[in-house]
């Protein structure tokens, strides 16, 4: 192939391809061009930037770098084998991923930290212009470039149904979150959370019938999975009982989605398994709540809530625990607590971009501002100051100016990655994931899944609108 030569060209043959199969010729040569085909995997047309990520996944493996489940992990915590003394944080990257995680491998290492996680919601698939295999590339990229070898948990958050589109035609639905998840796991996503929390009916006069749709199809989405999955590998799937920023998650919710999830997966799968881990709601919201001045409003979590029900999720259902979701613009000393409350994971996204904004080029924050104006005042509900339309819609930027952001002057970067390394430190200290590096190396036994060339040159997968779905 007449673009495969030419790209591996470009990166000196410090990689070859040999049968099908990536191989690192030169290491030190790799380092220098990964950030080359990071930014093709990224920005470049096909077929060029299937074959950069097809690269990049295959020379990671070939470092022993290797896309894994985190299953068999929480099932052992679940169990009682490990102590629930961390909080596995689950990151979003909407933006400058590659940089972006080279800073959270740079202090995983410094602390012995194996027990972390990188996500993308199917909303974010859609509004950062970034498909699963793209953002395995660059997860992968910047593990090569800081020297990390071992298992990387990569995972779909948010694989949510939009209950607009499944009340119009539910069998369509389905199958867009069927034809999702295929794609994420011939990318190297061996960790999804199903959310059919939408279709929780409060208007059932029961909590188990009210939870019903929900548990069934999450049941009907695991088994999907379990069918699909590569062969020695046990995808982690998490469910959701209740959409965040909705009411506080009760035990007797739990209990009702969990008894009714494991009886219809044996019903329909027997012997399959199931939940790794339950995302709750305990106050807080996606995003945060915005103020009319654009600042963040306080949120009160409800800890007691987060660490019975985690509690419940282990002792009965054999669980990790609880998930906590929407906690990006939680106030610095807020995390410490998610560890004493035995919270299993916890996702972080908004403020990772936030920082971005913050460093942002005046004129071309206008640029993305003028854009909102013009494209998403349909999201502006009434009595919004200039300020909450911005903080809430900005998100829908990051994807049309997916190459204007990568072009950002060098100083500008320096800056972003300079606030996301201090992040990541803090944060990793109070979740206390220092010294798991342990912990996974004794749970988690990585099976190499070799990239299939013809996955990464094809077509590619249509947009989709995901407006109205959580991140």
């Amino acid at each position: 192939m007449k673009a495969l030569e030419a790209l591996l060209a470009k990166t000196d043959h410090a990689v070859g391809v040999h049968d099908g199969v990536v191989r690192v010729e030169n290491e030190g040569r790799l380092k220098k061009h990964l950030r080359l085909l990071a930014e093709i995997s990224a920005l470049g047309s096909q077929p060029e930037k299937g074959l950069a990520q097809f690269l990049i996944r295959g020379a990671a493996l070939d470092l022993g770098i290797v896309p894994a489940s985190i299953n068999d992990l929480y099932l052992a915590r679940g169990r009682g084998e490990i102590a629930p003394t961390f909080t596995v944080p689950a990151m979003n990257l909407r933006v400058l991923p590659f940089l972006a995680a080279r800073a959270v491998f740079k202090n995983a290492l410094a602390i012995g930290a194996g027990a972390f996680i990188f996500e993308i919601a199917r909303s974010e698939i859609g509004y950062t212009d970034q498909r699963p295999a793209e953002y395995v590339a660059q997860v992968l990229a910047a593990a090569i470039a800081e020297g990390f070898r071992g298992p990387v948990f990569i995972q779909g958050d948010h694989f949510q149904v939009s209950p607009k589109r499944f009340a119009e035609d539910a069998d369509a639905e389905v199958q867009a979150i069927r034809a999702l998840i295929l794609e994420a796991i011939r990318a190297g996503f061996y960790n999804i959370d199903v959310d059919t929390s939408t279709l929780v009916d409060l208007s059932r006069a029961t909590i188990p019938a009210q939870q019903e749709l929900n548990y069934k199809l999450s049941a009907e989405f695991t088994a999907y999975i379990r069918t699909v999955q590569p062969e020695g590998v046990e995808v982690s799937v998490g469910g959701e009982i209740g959409e965040v920023g909705g009411h506080n998650s009760t035990e007797e919710e739990l209990r009702a989605y969990m008894d009714g999830y494991n009886a219809h997966l044996a019903d329909i799968a027997p012997g399959a398994v199931g939940l790794s881990k339950i995302s709750i709601q305990t106050g807080t919201s996606h995003g945060g709540v915005v103020l009319p001045d654009g600042t963040i409003a306080k949120v009160k979590v409800d800890f007691n809530t987060l660490k019975h029900l985690s509690r419940v999720a282990r002792e009965a259902y054999g669980m990790a625990g609880a998930v906590q979701h929407g906690a990006s613009t939680l106030p610095e000393d807020a995390f410490g607590k998610f560890p004493e409350a035995e919270a299993c994971e916890i996702h972080l996204a908004t403020n990772f971009m936030n920082i971005l904004y913050k460093h942002m080029p005046e004129d071309l924050k206008a640029e993305i501002y003028a854009y909102l104006r013009e494209h998403h005042t349909h999201e502006r509900k009434p009595g919004m100051t200039d300020e909450q339309f911005y903080y809430k819609t900005r998100k829908r930027a990051l994807g049309p100016f997916k190459k204007q952001i990568w072009a950002l002057d060098e100083a500008v970067k320096e800056a972003v990655y300079a606030d996301w390394d201090a992040q990541f430190h803090r944060l990793f200290h109070q979740l206390k994931i220092d010294g798991t590096r342990e912990v996974v190396a004794r749970t988690i036994k990585p099976v190499a899944v070799l990239p299939r060339l013809e996955d990464y040159v094809g077509s590619g997968m249509a947009g989709e609108d995901v407006s109205d779905l959580a991140d």
